[in-house]
């Protein structure tokens, strides 16, 4: 029996993100292990060599981490070589983050299977349909 007003968890937008989420996240999530990066770690990597040295703020913004959660894992990742930190030289109160070589080499090396994830994606579903979804989540996000 469904409560009234509440839409059946099939046809729940939440609940139908999070299981889209699980299963586009399995194939990377097998990728990882390889490595034995977390998925926060691998969004991370990718934020930054997007974006080049940025705050920790944005990184939390862009990789969608709760920043006392990206504090902990830059703090592991700075540790394994990964990212380095830097005071800002404009307001030392700021500090600054960029990937490493290290971090650019975990990429490089899942480059091509990562590629190949999304590509069999996109060939199950079609490159409109995936950009369709892409653009209504854009503008469900402003």
């Amino acid at each position: 029996m469904t409560t009234p007003g509440y839409r059946k968890t099939k046809r729940s937008l939440p609940i139908a993100l999070l299981r889209a989420r699980e299963r586009v996240m399995e194939p990377v999530r097998g990728m990882l292990a390889e490595s034995g990066v977390t998925e926060q770690k691998w969004r991370v990597l990718r934020v930054l060599e997007e974006t080049g040295e940025i705050e920790p703020t944005v990184i939390a913004s862009e990789a969608c981490l709760h920043l006392p959660s990206l504090s902990r894992i830059l703090k592991t990742m700075e540790a394994d070589g990964l990212v380095q930190r830097k005071e800002d030289l404009a307001d030392r109160r700021k500090t600054l983050v960029a990937i490493s070589e290290a971090g650019r080499a975990i990429l490089a090396r899942h480059s091509e299977q990562s590629v190949a994830i999304f590509l069999e994606l996109e060939e199950r579903m079609g490159k409109e349909k995936i950009e369709a979804v892409l653009d209504l989540l854009e503008e469900l996000l402003d």
